[in-house]
């Protein structure tokens, strides 16, 4: 493969990124006279309870990346079908998972519960939530397909909104529901953590649907070209609208997984800043922000190198406010490389080297 097509692969930009944040850890790690593979060292380590768990960094942040690769996948489909972004995936995320606690705790308790107390069957705190995901998808999708709003602008009623909302479903109070069954979600089945597996099935789910029928290759038309796409048959409209409730549908799905993971319903800080880190991983994955052709697979890896520079940052000693200085950072580096400019340079300099190496060979 020649350079030219290596760095025209839409993988490259989220690898290289990949690499850097992993070079970074392992020069750290023979810095403090470490083995230089104790970044990539999986363990088995022993619970409180005896169970054998999975342990190690990578796991980490597989674990605590899950969240960001769910929210990345709406996302995705947001972004290449309406060319805008949906910043409302952090609140929508506190909203289900207030919603979902308050359905299975009972309204206004914010007192320890066991299985007992449960006021509803677990699978109904489960179905409300997802279906509250749905529904503000469905709101954002019909300000930006139905009443042609900019998607910013749409979505930032449910971002000032939602959080509020689920707020007023608890009562104002953190709503506790320390169970085992509920706990699982954010837990772990046998010795994976559960929010890997659950991230995992939904990449495979997402990945499936959209290879074996049509449905990406109209979500890329309709960002392509919206007015084009309708005419040739597309209802560009429905499928706005469609990528806007799957996004909601993926943000309760994190919701529940981040609400399960702390056993509560944590409103204020639930999904906070979320939706910077799913908008930054379709970036950090080569996916334009401007709508179009996308890379699933791209958006996935962007989201485990954010978690990546979150876990470096930390093992590094920086301190966690520190840390969004340098994901800014990297929002300026990727929107600087995306620029067209810097493209341009880039395809004249590349072309005219290989220019350069025909003539020297005739």
């Amino acid at each position: 493969m020649t350079k030219k097509k290596l760095t025209q692969n839409p993988l490259f930009l989220p690898l290289m990124c990949v690499v850097l944040v992993l070079a970074v850890n392992v020069v750290y790690d023979i810095a403090q006279g470490n083995a230089f593979y104790d970044f990539f060292r999986i363990t088995m380590q022993s619970s409180s309870s005896g169970e054998q768990l999975l342990s190690g960094r990578l796991i980490t942040i597989l674990n605590r990346g899950s969240e960001v690769a769910i929210l990345a996948i709406g996302m995705t489909l947001v972004v290449s079908a309406s060319a805008g972004t949906d910043i409302s995936v952090g609140s929508v995320m506190s909203l289900c998972a207030s919603f979902c606690c308050m359905l299975v705790a009972g309204f206004g308790v914010s007192a320890v519960n066991s299985v007992e107390e449960f006021a509803r069957p677990l699978i109904v705190g489960l179905i409300g939530a997802l279906l509250m995901g749905c529904l503000c998808g469905a709101f954002n999708g019909t300000l930006v397909a139905y009443l042609n709003i900019q998607p910013m602008v749409a979505t930032l009623i449910l971002w000032a909104a939602a959080r509020a909302i689920g707020l007023l479903l608890c009562n104002n109070l953190i709503v506790y529901v320390r169970v085992d069954e509920f706990a699982v979600f954010g837990g772990y089945v046998g010795f994976m953590p559960t929010p890997i597996i659950i991230a995992a099935v939904c990449v495979a789910v997402v990945s499936l649907v959209l290879k074996h029928t049509a449905m990406g290759m109209y979500i890329q038309s309709v960002g392509i070209n919206k007015r084009a796409s309708r005419i040739a048959g597309l209802n560009s409209k429905r499928i706005i609208f469609m990528c806007y409730m799957l996004c909601g549908l993926c943000a309760a799905i994190a919701g529940i997984v981040a609400s399960s993971r702390i056993t509560s319903a944590d409103s204020n800080n639930i999904g906070n800043n979320f939706e910077l880190d799913a908008i930054l991983a379709v970036a950090l994955g080569g996916n334009s922000l401007g709508g179009g052709k996308f890379n699933l697979a791209g958006s996935i890896i962007g989201a485990y190198t954010i978690q990546a520079i979150t876990t470096t940052m930390y093992n590094l000693g920086v301190s966690s406010a520190v840390t969004p200085v340098f994901k800014a950072i990297v929002v300026i580096a990727i929107v600087a490389i995306q620029a067209p400019p810097v493209k341009a340079w880039v395809h004249k300099h590349l072309t005219s080297k290989s220019t350069g190496k025909e003539a020297a060979r005739a």
